[in-house]
């Protein structure tokens, strides 16, 4: 082998080795990303939101689809955190450029309505090192019959004794989930 084969021999053997550290560290870029993500969710720090995320992001749960611009997702966010949100990454992997999570959910509202907390399956999408879209592929622990009967009393107690507070369910603004709190808080103080 001659002096030149040997440095190209070198050269290539460098180009893979910088090939492969660098594939390494952009799945644990993407994990730490995702990881990122979840902390902003637990600490209501929705100012850092626009480094992890496009510009629109799209949200999918199993069938409902949903495009957000920045703004509407942090308004959304706002929403959740009314209602003291944790979430928890019981699992976390990247698998062909996605990354894979199982998330524990729990809040005020999902404790009420549902009775313990709901485990999800994932998948958070990127593009160029950025968030473009969250997709819940899976309920892992959801009881909807537990859920729809306790919303549903939930609903008929305010109609019934706090009328002023109707249209709280959809109205998913900060003032939307204030009321949301409140018709949770005079239901459990009356039974």
């Amino acid at each position: 082998m001659s002096f030149i084969d040997k440095i190209i021999k070198i050269v290539i053997s460098l180009l893979i080795l910088s090939i492969s550290i660098a594939s390494c560290e952009q799945k644990n870029n993407k994990i730490e990303i995702a990881n990122q993500y979840y902390s902003i969710l637990n600490n209501s720090d929705y100012s850092k939101i626009p480094t992890l995320l496009i510009d629109s992001l799209i949200t999918k749960e199993i069938e409902y689809k949903k495009t957000f611009s920045q703004e509407e997702y942090i308004e959304l966010l706002k929403w959740v955190s009314v209602f003291e949100a944790e979430y928890k990454v019981l699992e976390i992997e990247e698998e062909n450029g996605i990354i894979k999570t199982k998330v524990l959910q729990k809040d005020k509202r999902i404790l009420f309505l549902h009775e313990s907390p709901i485990i999800t399956n994932q998948i958070i999408r990127f593009k160029n090192n950025k968030i473009t879209s969250i997709e819940i592929v899976k309920y892992v622990a959801f009881n909807d019959t537990i859920f729809i009967k306790n919303r549903t009393k939930l609903l008929n107690w305010i109609d019934k004794n706090h009328p002023e507070l109707k249209g709280f369910l959809h109205d998913q603004t900060e003032q939307g989930a204030l009321k949301y709190l409140k018709a949770i808080n005079l239901y459990k103080e009356a039974n």
